[in-house]
C-alpha cells in the first residue's frame, strides 16, 4: 500500500508558501460542488488530493493507499460519514488527520464523538483555518508551519458542478416511494450546496424542507429545484 506519511515531512518544508505540500489528502464528498471547494484550497495550498463519492468508493481508494489527511462528508449516498470516521479512526497505522465536513453544523458533536480531529462547515471557512487545522493535528512536530494564504488568482466554483448536483437531487426526489434515510440525506445535501452557493432562493427553499423533510413537501421542493436550474439555463 501507497503511504505518502513517510515523505511527507521533507516535501513540506521545502515550500513554506504551499503549507500542505507534500501532503495526500482524501476527500469523500458526493457533491462535485462542495468538492470543487475543496480542491481549489487544497490545491493551491499545494496538497495532492483523490476525491471518492461514496462509502463504497473511499474504501476503495483506502484499500490502496493511506492518505495524510482524510477529510469526509457525514452525508453520503450510500451511508453516514461518521461510520466512515469510526472505522478510520480505529484503524492502525490511523491516518494522520481526520476531518468531518458538513452543511448541519449540529453534526459536530457526533463526529468528533466518532474520532474526528476537527469540523469543516459548509460553506469552508478561510484558507488559513482550513491549513492551520490540518497543520494542528500532524503529528510529529508539524504544527509549527506556519499556514500562508495562497495567492488570489480570481478562481471561482463551477456553477456547472451546481447545476449537476442539483439535477442529480432532483433525479433522486423523483424516485417513486421515498423513504426516511433518502428524504434525510435529500435534505443535508441540498442545505449544504445552499450554504456554498449563498443563493436567498435555494436557501429558502432548503429551509423549507429541513422544517419539513416529508414525502408531502417533495413536490414543492422539486418545483423550486426545477425554477431554479430553468434560470440557470439562462444566465
Amino acid at each position: 500500500m501507497f503511504d505518502p506519511n513517510d515523505h511527507a515531512q521533507i516535501s513540506r518544508a521545502a515550500d513554506p508558501l504551499r503549507p500542505l505540500s507534500g501532503l495526500f489528502v482524501l476527500v469523500v464528498e458526493d457533491s462535485r460542488y462542495a468538492s470543487e471547494a475543496l480542491r481549489l484550497t487544497l490545491l493551491q495550498s499545494g496538497a495532492r488530493i483523490r476525491r471518492a463519492d461514496s462509502l463504497a468508493s473511499a474504501r476503495r481508494h483506502l484499500g490502496a493507499y493511506r492518505p495524510n489527511v482524510a477529510i469526509i462528508d457525514l452525508g453520503l449516498p450510500d451511508g453516514s460519514g461518521v461510520d466512515l470516521i469510526t472505522e478510520l479512526n480505529a484503524t492502525t497505522p490511523r491516518i494522520p488527520v481526520l476531518l468531518a465536513i458538513s452543511g448541519a453544523s449540529e453534526q459536530e458533536d457526533r463526529a468528533k464523538a466518532a474520532g474526528a480531529d476537527a469540523f469543516l462547515p459548509k460553506p469552508l471557512p478561510a484558507v488559513t483555518t482550513v491549513q492551520n487545522l490540518i497543520l494542528r493535528h500532524l503529528p510529529g512536530g508539524h504544527a509549527p508551519l506556519r499556514a500562508v494564504s495562497p495567492q488570489k488568482g480570481g478562481a471561482t466554483l463551477d456553477p456547472l458542478a451546481l447545476r449537476n448536483d442539483l439535477t442529480r437531487l432532483r433525479d433522486i426526489l423523483r424516485q417513486p416511494d421515498q423513504n426516511t434515510e433518502t428524504l434525510d440525506y435529500a435534505e443535508g445535501f441540498l442545505t449544504g450546496l445552499a450554504r456554498i452557493a449563498d443563493d436567498p432562493a435555494l436557501c429558502a427553499a432548503a429551509l423549507r424542507f429541513r422544517e419539513n423533510p416529508h414525502p408531502g413537501a417533495v413536490p414543492a421542493l422539486l418545483t423550486a429545484l426545477d425554477c431554479f436550474l430553468s434560470n440557470a439555463e439562462t444566465v
